[in-house]
């Protein structure tokens, strides 16, 4: 999940939006490379909020340049393998963190909501790391991604009236996400999601330390408890609060 977010309400951290269209060195990926599959979670339902969250007004990934350019050089490499990156969530508004801060602390938990946190209740969240309050999603410079398999059949749809197994179950019992079989769903807050988890299978440490491999070779680093959450140091700093449209 990564709710690694800044508030905002915290007064001077969060950068001013220009007035047309996006700041100056973000830029939609779509742009730099179409060939990236998006699956923009938080503009939806299929997410662990079941709903879409503030600020995702249209599923587009939106990032830093460099971060953009260093994926187009990672899709790259992949595709000679028939693999594809997912882009689950990319730049977030610091409105977002705000929602899933508020949301982490409402005291309710449905049943669609624990399969996201299937060992955890929320308050435990914060203890044990899966949800903070400073993140590099608002600053353009961390993505939350997987691979996809070309080859493989990827027509299985997520079903919300449909009662899945929770994120850490069998492939076949959880939500479909269209990807490659990583051992959990995305945001999934479990140890088994933990990047160097030893419960999962030989094959997917393979999946997962090839997307490792493939992202380090770009300069990105891994969160030890989130396989699927990667970012870019340097890249940027100050939180960003202007909300995510579609792309002209």
């Amino acid at each position: 999940m990564q709710i690694v977010g800044i508030l905002v309400a915290v007064a001077g951290l969060v950068s001013p939006v220009l007035a047309q269209g996006l700041p100056g060195d973000f830029a939609f990926l779509r742009d730099i490379d179409p060939t990236i599959i998006q699956d923009i979670r938080y503009a939806g339902a299929n997410n662990f909020m079941g709903r879409p969250i503030a600020g995702y007004d249209a599923a587009e990934c939106v990032v830093k340049r460099d971060v953009g350019l260093r994926l187009k050089a990672v899709q790259r490499e992949l595709a000679r393998q028939r693999l594809s990156l997912k882009m689950f969530d990319c730049y977030r508004p610091a409105r977002a963190v705000a929602d899933m801060v508020a949301w982490s602390r409402n005291g309710k938990e449905t049943a669609a909501e624990r399969r996201y946190n299937p060992a955890f209740s929320k308050a435990d969240l914060f203890r044990l790391g899966y949800i903070a309050t400073h993140s590099g999603h608002s600053t353009g410079a961390a993505v939350d991604l997987t691979l996809v398999d070309l080859g493989a059949d990827n027509s299985r749809k997520f079903d919300p009236a449909k009662d899945y197994a929770d994120c850490t179950a069998p492939v076949a019992a959880r939500a479909p996400e269209g990807s490659v079989d990583m051992g959990t769903g995305y945001d999934c807050s479990d140890v088994k999601a933990h990047t160097a988890a030893g419960s999962i299978t030989p094959a997917q440490r393979r999946w997962r330390t090839m997307l490792v491999t493939a992202m380090a070779r770009q300069g990105f680093a891994n969160y030890s408890k989130e396989w699927w959450h990667f970012s870019l140091p340097g890249a940027g700093a100050a939180a960003y609060d202007f909300p995510i449209v579609r792309a002209r």
